[in-house]
């Protein structure tokens, strides 16, 4: 099944017969019980296999389900009922005698509110009872920010999972996040798998797992298979599921929620297990025994996943939308299959990044005889792919795979506050200056062949060839402008930014490649795309050691493209789902202006300064564009 929004998607593609639920926005497709059992009715299908989101863990579209007559390949309603919700999960937990942290319902009124979280304790989380991914949750420090936390992950449970119950629950700082993968079948059985550390997060939702954990010993990981098996075999579980927990310094382990669903990251384990769990989902659903007793599931190597997104780490990770030019994982030479990675896209060169759904582009999983080897695997892998047309995470998450924290298995929930730097990952010096110098002789060499299509002079001629050409180039969406002047002479380029001078010997290669031989004697072979987009022409540079997209802005803008008045903006394409101001109103740095929804999050839009409210341009339910104007301040 398929929505508007997906319907050029591979899935849709690769897929025998696919339906068209209709809509955009998950709650107009995905999330329509009605539309996707018409769409089983209308194919044949006997069995309903939900994925790993959107109505996976929903007791009611499970039971409907069965209720028509189909295979459900999933855990009963009934499991995904009592551990669907946090709060009765909890309760099951504390009876299965396994550990929890202090909780509360928030109530009907605000004011019950803050008496729950005094009761909690802060700092605390505002989690959504319902669904997973970090949708809905909220980190509250303090308690005037109490509110705003609840009313925005109300929104956002509501939007992600059809349902906007919330509760709070006390916060451990720093802790490591391991969860165990479980799996039953319909005749009683209950087994575990390992474990999985997921303790590299950003917003509460995991970019990087692994499996082992570096901090889970043979001891730790029997007690905690212990305590996932005994809560499984007490709802009489069947089928895939992930017991959370966080783990504290002193080696205590709490329980935090039970996914009744295949995780995301269940290649992890499928490495280092051999087995194939999605298999496993089809056959329990069939009425198969388990295939393996506890004593005979084997570990083998260290594998780890990275979540490759359509995201700006440097920028509060900010999604990113538009169309891939060119999507390729891994070396240009072979599959990434070979060397011990493996991708599991839903993208492909073509592909476009829409504002409706997660921005997850792919998972990017590395196995290995030892951790740092996986890791290094992975990193190349990173570090090799060609990921043209949107922001990605794929510098950031090369930096965490080669950090040394992360190598000595440091790493907790609190990684990325620890060491920012990697959210700001740059390529060594050398990449850089080998990378611009093959774009700007590439630059140079087609603009030379399309002048001499026409009999024009050469393009860069001077009648003072010593000043050489001049160009803007903006490296990102948030930096400042950056003035280069450059002479080409042959095969050797010299740039200039200021007063610094830079020379290179560039040379092609195969086509599209470049060989660029560095003042320092350092060689390297850069592959130099571009394509012209509608703001300038856009140019990435890739060789082993990452990265580089530049925009080169026109000498003339064109007069139309030019906006008049300036206000808050939009930094993606979304749905407005909050206005929290009106014209005349006196705002403080800081304020709530606007929240809008994109890619299944929110993102809340926030005075820069004290001002006052001039013009609010849009109301909630309006969907805007990047950089529209939404408010203006004076």
């Amino acid at each position: 099944v398929y929505s508007d929004a997906d319907d050029d998607a591979p899935f849709v593609r690769e897929a025998d017969v696919a339906v068209a639920l209709g809509g955009l926005s998950a709650a107009e497709s995905y999330l329509r019980t009605d539309a996707i059992l018409e769409a089983a009715r209308a194919s044949g299908a006997d069995a309903i296999h939900p994925g790993y989101g959107f109505l996976s863990e929903n007791a009611a579209f499970a039971q409907a389900v069965v209720d028509a007559g189909l295979t459900w390949i999933g855990p009963t309603p009934s499991n995904i009922s009592q551990m669907g919700t946090k709060v009765e999960a909890k309760a099951l937990a504390v009876k299965a005698g396994v550990p929890t942290l202090p909780s509360g319902a928030i109530g009907s009124k605000k004011s019950d509110w803050t008496k729950s979280a005094g009761k909690v304790g802060y700092p605390l989380l505002v989690k959504a009872s319902s669904g997973g991914g970090g949708k809905g949750m909220r980190a509250v420090h303090r308690p005037e920010d109490l509110v705003e936390a609840i009313e925005g992950a109300q929104r956002e449970a509501a939007s992600s999972f059809g349902d906007g119950t919330v509760f709070l629950e006390r916060l451990l700082v720093g802790p490591r996040h391991i969860e165990i993968q479980i799996f039953g079948d319909m005749h009683g059985n209950v087994i575990h798998l390992g474990e999985r550390d997921c303790s590299i997060q950003r917003r509460h939702q995991k970019i990087v797992e692994e499996s082992p954990s570096p901090a889970v010993s043979d001891a730790l990981r029997a007690r905690m298979g212990k305590a996932s098996v005994a809560l499984g075999k007490a709802i009489g579980y069947v089928g895939a599921g992930t017991v959370e927990y966080l783990l504290d310094d002193a080696g205590e382990f709490f329980f935090l929620e039970m996914n009744t669903r295949l995780q995301v990251e269940h290649p992890v384990t499928e490495l280092v297990t051999g087995l194939d769990l999605v298999q496993w989902q089809l056959d329990v659903a069939n009425g198969l025994p388990l295939p393996l007793t506890q004593g005979q599931v084997q570990h083998i190597g260290h594998a780890i996943e990275v979540r490759l997104y359509a995201e700006d780490p440097s920028n509060n990770f900010m999604p990113s939308v538009g169309t891939l030019h060119r999507f390729q994982v891994g070396s240009p030479a072979g599959s990434v299959a070979v060397g011990g990675v493996r991708c599991d896209s839903g993208v492909e060169t073509g592909s476009v990044v829409s504002p409706h759904y997660d921005p997850m582009l792919a998972k990017v999983i590395a196995h290995g005889p030892t951790r740092s080897q996986a890791a290094g695997l992975l990193r190349r892998a990173l570090q090799e792919s060609h990921l043209h047309g949107v922001v990605t995470n794929a510098a950031s998450l090369a930096a965490i795979l080669g950090e040394h924290a992360f190598l000595n298995g440091e790493g907790t929930t609190a990684y990325l506050h620890e060491h920012p730097d990697v959210l700001t990952a740059r390529l060594p010096s050398h990449a850089r200056a080998a990378h611009l110098s093959a774009i700007l002789m590439a630059r140079a060499c087609a603009a030379r062949q399309a002048d001499s299509r026409w009999g024009f002079a050469p393009s860069g001629w001077r009648n003072v060839p010593t000043q050489g050409q001049q160009v803007t180039v903006v490296r990102d969406a948030t930096s400042e402008p950056i003035a280069l002047r450059y002479i080409v002479d042959g095969d050797t380029i010299e740039w200039f930014v200021g007063d610094h001078s830079h020379r290179s010997v560039v040379r092609p290669g195969t086509p599209d490649t470049w060989k660029v031989t560095l003042d320092s004697g350092l060689s390297t072979m850069v592959c130099v795309r571009t394509i012209a987009s509608s703001d300038g022409d856009r140019w990435w540079a890739n060789s082993a050691d990452g990265q580089t997209e530049l925009l080169v802005v026109p000498r003339f803008v064109v007069p139309n493209a030019l906006v008049a008045g300036a206000g808050t903006t939009a930094p993606v394409p979304g749905r407005v789902v909050a206005v929290s101001v009106r014209v005349g109103d006196v705002v403080e740095e800081g304020q709530v202006l606007v929240v809008l929804e994109a890619m299944k999050m929110e993102h809340t839009i926030r005075a820069a300064a004290p001002a006052t409210v001039v013009e609010v341009r849009v109301v909630s339910g309006d969907q805007v564009n990047a950089k529209q104007v939404l408010v203006i301040l004076e």
